[in-house]
């Protein structure tokens, strides 16, 4: 892509961003900084503001292969949640009840500091903090559903379980027999967020070079085709596309989600639909899907079932998969009957990243100056912003809470190699996808969908 034009075209979100998309200078040479960060999406732009923020004297630079926003920040559902890859209980298992809640306080409280930075940078992302409503649309669902409530209740959080009819008023959708309904979730514009980001980074002093691949990172240095960038701290911001670093292959794996968003809808629509407060929406299934309603008035609506390719392969056609694609539609229309035939004007995917083990991570190695954030599972824009505030407190050594948060530090375990790898993650997806037609017929939890969580460790 060697233009605004051509990376409008990535998705909706991208398409009604703020500002041109006109790439940024290359690399032109090498370059020495105090901190380089490679990847210019959320992570990388939310860890380079922190430390602008936290000190103004450091030469900060962003390594971008495409442009600001290009990733998963510029594609995403424009979901900023709590959620997090690990349940609560799950890290009580593993790190103790008390860790577990301080990670998921600061998640919450990330909800709220997305919009609060936002709005002091002056970034116009569209957000609207309406809460997640997640319906239970037959007894299996309901089941899990009432499960989830009461483990929320036991450790504390804050998870409504609503009736039928509260749930309808929420989000009305067809076959709803309630739902779990938390206010900490806002909806944004995704591209509008991440574009705003770099812009404020800029502003404070941090260099972007965009078209600016790089190849390899180690001690001191990032490795690209056009110089070397030498720096103290090397943060790698990655996500989805971490695979390209050399010697990073097995370290996360793309996973592609796709969207669909359809043309703005009328008013009449919109009162049998419900989302008055803007709430992101979705349902029990295991095979996730994700909506929201945007600020000029569209239904953006995704979900997963696209393959794994094998050798964690990238390609700009894997965008685009044309059977899911039109199951999103079908789902879509199954969910809103009243939406119709509307236009679908915008079709688009994008890969996101995936640890082994299912759990999300920031780090800091002092000795080799290496950093690191991601593995978000989908669930990257709010916990993006954590990561970045985290690895600020990290690289500057400010003695924070977040520094304590029981998923720094955490190493996960490399993916097996080929063909195991390709052939146990799209095992996995067609287990859920069956998991949901047979609880679809019969109302009764899967028990293949519980066997395979365990292995996810959830």
């Amino acid at each position: 892509m060697n233009g605004g034009a051509g990376h409008r075209d990535l998705s909706y979100w991208m398409e009604t961003a703020d500002d041109d998309l006109t790439p940024r200078p290359r690399l032109d040479g090498d370059l020495d900084v105090d901190v380089a960060i490679v990847g210019a999406g959320y992570t990388g732009l939310w860890t380079a503001l922190y430390l602008a923020r936290a000190d103004p004297g450091l030469r900060v630079a962003v390594v971008e292969a495409e442009i600001a926003g290009f990733g998963a920040s510029g594609r995403n559902g424009g979901w900023c949640s709590a959620l997090f890859p690990q349940s609560v209980a799950a890290l009580a298992r593993r790190h103790g009840r008390g860790a577990a809640l301080s990670l998921y306080r600061a998640m919450t409280s990330t909800v709220d500091e997305v919009g609060r930075v936002a709005a002091e940078e002056g970034v116009d992302c569209h957000y609207a903090k309406g809460g997640m409503v997640v319906l239970a649309r037959n007894p299996a669902q309901w089941t899990r559903a009432r499960a989830e409530a009461t483990e929320s209740r036991a450790f504390g959080l804050h998870v409504d379980l609503l009736g039928a009819d509260e749930a309808r008023h929420r989000c009305g959708a067809t076959d709803v027999l309630g739902a779990t309904y938390t206010p900490h979730c806002a909806a944004i514009h995704p591209a509008r967020l991440v574009r705003g980001l770099a812009r404020a980074v800029e502003r404070r002093g941090v260099r972007i070079l965009e078209r600016t691949r790089a190849t390899a990172i180690g001690p001191g240095r990032v490795e690209t085709a056009l110089g070397t960038v030498r720096a103290e701290v090397v943060v790698r911001a990655t996500e989805g596309y971490t695979r390209s670093l050399r010697g990073h292959r097995r370290t996360l794996v793309p996973v592609y989600s796709l969207m669909v968003a359809t043309e703005p809808l009328p008013g009449s629509f919109w009162s049998q639909a419900g989302l008055a407060a803007r709430e992101t929406f979705s349902d029990e299934r295991h095979l996730i899907i994700y909506g929201q309603r945007t600020a000029d008035g569209r239904l953006a609506f995704g979900g997963r079932g696209a393959p794994y390719h094998f050798g964690s392969t990238i390609r700009p056609e894997y965008d685009s998969e044309p059977r899911v694609h039109d199951e999103l539609v079908r789902v879509m229309r199954e969910l809103f009957p009243a939406i119709g035939e509307p236009r679908i004007t915008h079709r688009w995917g994008g890969p996101l990243g995936v640890a082994r083990d299912w759990t999300a991570s920031v780090g800091l190695d002092r000795e080799r100056g290496l950093a690191w954030a991601g593995g978000y599972v989908g669930d990257g824009v709010g916990t993006s912003n954590l990561a970045g505030r985290t690895l600020a407190d990290l690289i500057t050594g400010r003695s924070s809470d977040l520094v304590r948060l029981p998923w720094v530090g955490h190493r996960s375990p490399a993916w097996v190699p080929e063909p195991l790898r390709w052939i146990g993650i799209n095992a996995g997806l067609r287990v859920m996808a069956s998991a949901d037609g047979a609880e679809n017929r019969t109302g009764r939890p899967a028990r293949r969908a519980r066997l395979f969580g365990r292995l996810l460790g959830r």
